[in-house]
């Protein structure tokens, strides 16, 4: 193993704004707004703020997606949260989400708005909302909702910690990067056997746990993530790769990867979404650079 100095605790741990990292510059150990900024609401009736991230691709693959199957009341408008900037530090971020992360949804449909927060959190809202991708059948239910949330609780195994000390980590640290290169593996086979006997996570039926599984370990075997996939030999996981093959070819997920997304080829970045013809209309390569 490669030698690292040695590091001895405190006793009390004390904040150092300047411990590196890519994301060193948002990092803090306290909650609650930075600046007073009003959030912007468009016309539609869910009002989403977010980013192109894997969390982010959930809601808005699920608003596509809703919207495919013809529930006109899934139609939204999804503006865009430079976490980088510290958007979602802003007031008004912050009251719909405390937790200060993206993505953020505001129903506005009813009397009163309804804020939802956590990508978990939001797919079952939108799916009992609109009574589609989540199975009613107690068995399947129970079988979809232990995919949403094995997702939840494994994720951030692969971005905190594999993605943070492979791709972000001011340093590179072998024993970090291994403990955490073992367990996305382990959890590439826990998929990799599932799908094996199951077209599907939740069953023979594409559910919510396909919509949340699918940016992060979809992503992790096209090679979307950390530019990992030769180090993970990804491609080795087939039941994974034919899984996300065919999640990856759905009209509605290639529109939903699109939407809050801010990198990549210019004509796969729809900044924000308003109107069903903003994917042909008002991607990057078709917007005026600015002067």
């Amino acid at each position: 193993m490669t030698e690292t100095s040695e590091y001895t605790p405190p006793a009390i741990w004390t904040w150092n704004k300047d411990n590196g990292g890519r994301f060193a510059n948002i990092n803090r150990p306290i909650a609650g707004p930075t600046h007073e900024k009003e959030l912007p609401v468009g016309r539609h009736p869910l009002q989403l703020y977010s980013l192109g991230t894997p969390n982010g691709v959930k809601v808005t693959v699920m608003l596509e997606e809703l919207l495919a199957l013809g529930h006109a009341g899934a139609e939204y408008d999804a503006w865009l949260i430079r976490i980088g900037e510290g958007d979602q530090f802003g007031s008004g971020f912050v009251a719909v989400n405390p937790n200060s992360k993206i993505p953020a949804l505001l129903d506005r449909s009813g009397p009163k708005p309804i804020r939802v927060f956590e990508s978990g959190a939001i797919l079952v809202y939108l799916a009992e909302k609109f009574g589609a991708f989540l199975p009613t059948e107690p068995a399947a239910r129970a079988e979809c909702l232990s995919w949403l949330f094995w997702q939840m609780g494994s994720a951030p195994y692969l971005g905190g910690g594999f993605g943070h000390f492979y791709a972000y980590a001011p340093a590179k640290f072998e024993y970090a990067i291994d403990r955490f290169a073992m367990e996305v593996k382990r959890q590439l086979d826990v998929l990799d056997r599932r799908l094996a006997e199951s077209a599907y996570l939740g069953g023979s039926d594409y559910t919510i746990a396909d919509i949340a599984v699918f940016p992060w370990y979809g992503g992790l075997v096209n090679g979307w993530l950390y530019g990992a996939a030769e180090f993970l030999q990804v491609r080795g996981y087939k039941n994974v790769v034919r899984w996300a093959d065919a999640i990856g070819a759905r009209p509605a997920v290639q529109r939903g990867r699109m939407v809050n997304r801010v990198n990549g080829e210019p004509s796969s970045q729809l900044h924000e979404r308003h109107e069903a013809s903003d994917f042909e209309t008002k991607t990057q390569d078709k917007l005026a650079p600015a002067t």
